[in-house]
């Protein structure tokens, strides 16, 4: 199982970072439905790749209060 996090979309090209810190490229047509910036996706033993949607909204969450704690002091 492979996970990649979307880092940015650009001219239907996503750009994706895997565990190891690699960027790889995957055409937004290969990818799940909804996926944007920020999208986590995990990649099963067949190659079905489908978004993980709590790890996201987790990672978003902490990243916000991180940004939040930041700007208040």
């Amino acid at each position: 199982m492979q996970k990649y996090i979307v880092d940015r979309i650009e001219s239907g090209i996503a750009v994706c970072e895997k565990d190891d810190g690699e960027m790889i490229n995957i055409p937004i047509e290969k990818l799940p439905v909804d996926t944007g910036e920020g999208s986590i996706i995990i990649v099963d033993n067949n190659g079905i790749m489908k978004l993980e949607t709590k790890e996201e909204k987790a990672r978003k969450s902490e990243l916000f209060s991180l940004q939040n704690n930041l700007f208040d002091n």
